[in-house]
């Protein structure tokens, strides 16, 4: 059974930083991409960032220069490095994994296209 559980969330005021990390149990950690996603009170969820297996990244244009991802495979954590936060950062944020379709000891899978599995959220609240 794939678990994400996120942590590091908290309070900062603006300007300050926070990081998240993703640990993930029952899922191969590097076989497919991660990413990052967050969801501001009566707002949609939206893309924060992605990291492939490969270790290329992508940032929204909102977070670009002041968000970092990073992966450790050895721990099978996800992290989120936060700097320079702004109020508008302030959401819950989520990890989350596409699904691995296949058999990926055979080197014979390939990756969903949407993310399946979800961590339960970490709050980020930034004070202006």
């Amino acid at each position: 059974q794939v678990r994400l559980v996120e942590s590091g969330g908290g309070s900062v005021q603006a300007g300050g930083s926070l990081k998240l990390s993703c640990a993930a149990s029952g899922y191969i950690f590097s076989s497919c991409g991660m990413g990052w996603y967050r969801q501001a009170p009566g707002k949609e969820r939206e893309l924060v960032s992605l990291i492939g297996r490969d270790g290329t990244t992508n940032y929204a244009d909102s977070v670009k220069d002041r968000f970092a991802i990073s992966q450790d495979n050895d721990k099978n954590t996800m992290y989120l490095q936060m700097n320079s936060l702004k109020a508008e950062d302030t959401a819950v944020y989520y990890c989350a994994a596409p699904g691995i379709f296949g058999n990926y000891y055979r080197d014979n899978y390939v990756c969903g296209h949407t993310m399946s599995y979800w961590g339960q959220g970490t709050q980020v609240t930034v004070s202006s």
